[in-house]
């Protein structure tokens, strides 16, 4: 099926830039660059990031797309520059002349997609997986979200997102004190989050194919976060527990209209949103680099030594929250597009 809002992304974690360009957006779409600059600190905060985070002040530059503060209908461009290439500009360099081994390493990291990634496309240095694979790229896709955010703010669609656990802490101040545990031992954690999008129109997916569900379409999204593991509805990843009779949620009528006491179905039944809020829930795995390394195994000779260490977060669930915010704002964005086709911004429904 053809979709609406397509993007693609391109950049490495110490590249010169990040970039991504859009398609399909309607025209006439105001383009706000502060709240996409917004979006990009929030994506920098919480506690428990690490050194990277001193070094990048996120900001995005438009270079296509946008006149006078409005999209034009065209592909609309997005660049991020790394702050950091400075230092890494001969060990990133595209010129065959300028190859060097400086910042190569042969030991994989469990966990991570170094292992995996080296045997598809046949490297020997893993630092040809690292600067694809690592979450730098979010920060693009956060300002593709934001974009898709700007549309459905159009519509009167509304967000947040919340912390529910990180480590086996349940409060702010539980979790600041499960972080500064786990980074005195230079170990990670990970954390449970909770992503709310409401007023959506009854209706976005569908139940004709399994490739329009829209439950599929923004579970792959959170899904293929790095390091979510797992992702669920509304309650679902209880559902196991609680009898139907408990679990599905009733339906009355008040002044007229359709009301509901509870909402575990989290805003979708039968691949569609239902009129309830959107509820995806969804568990990031602890951060696969230590500084106090995991056994593996080293490519380059095949002996057992541990991981290669490289800068990193002790917990960024916190950002995470906002990647899967993007992440299903650039779904939401694609499907209200698909049930109110224009090139232009039509009027607010």
């Amino acid at each position: 099926m053809l979709e609406k809002f397509r993007f693609l992304t391109a950049g490495e974690s110490h590249g010169k830039c990040l970039t991504a360009i859009i398609e399909g957006l309607p025209a006439g779409l105001g383009i706000d660059v502060e709240f996409i600059n917004s979006e990009l600190k929030r994506r920098q905060q919480g506690y428990g990031r690490g050194g990277r985070m001193k070094i990048e002040s996120d900001t995005v530059e438009i270079t296509s797309g946008v006149r006078f503060g409005k999209t034009l209908g065209s592909p609309l461009t997005l660049i991020i520059y790394n702050k950091d290439f400075e230092n890494w500009q001969k060990i990133m360099s595209v010129k065959a002349e300028d190859e060097t081994d400086e910042k190569s390493f042969s030991t994989y990291r469990p966990g991570h997609a170094d292992y995996a990634g080296s045997v598809k496309y046949n490297q020997k240095d893993l630092r040809n997986i690292l600067e694809r694979s690592s979450a730098r790229k979010t920060a693009i896709e956060v300002a593709v979200g934001a974009v898709a955010k700007l549309l459905l703010k159009h519509y009167g669609i509304e967000w947040h997102s919340e912390i529910l656990q990180i480590g086996k802490g349940k409060n702010e101040e539980e979790f600041h004190s499960e972080i500064d545990s786990a980074k005195s031992v230079g170990d990670t954690l990970g954390g449970k989050f909770e992503v709310v999008y409401e007023n959506l129109p009854i209706g976005l997916g569908s139940h004709v194919h399994w490739d329009r569900c829209l439950d599929g379409k923004v579970a792959q999204a959170v899904m293929s976060i790095p390091a979510i593991k797992s992702v669920s509805f509304g309650n679902g990843e209880f559902g196991y527990e609680i009898p139907g009779s408990k679990f599905h949620d009733e339906m009355f009528l008040k002044d007229g209209k359709i009301v509901r006491k509870t909402n575990n179905a989290g805003g979708v039944e039968g691949g569609m949103t239902n009129g309830e809020p959107l509820v995806v829930r969804a568990v990031m795995k602890p951060i696969p680099t230590l500084k106090t390394p995991l056994n593996t195994v080293d490519s380059s000779n095949m002996t057992e030594t541990t991981a290669h260490f490289e800068r990193s977060d002790t917990c960024a669930v916190e950002a995470c929250a906002v990647v899967a915010e993007a992440r299903i704002a650039c779904v939401l964005a694609n499907e209200i597009m698909l049930m109110y086709p224009s090139d232009f911004l039509t009027d607010k429904v």
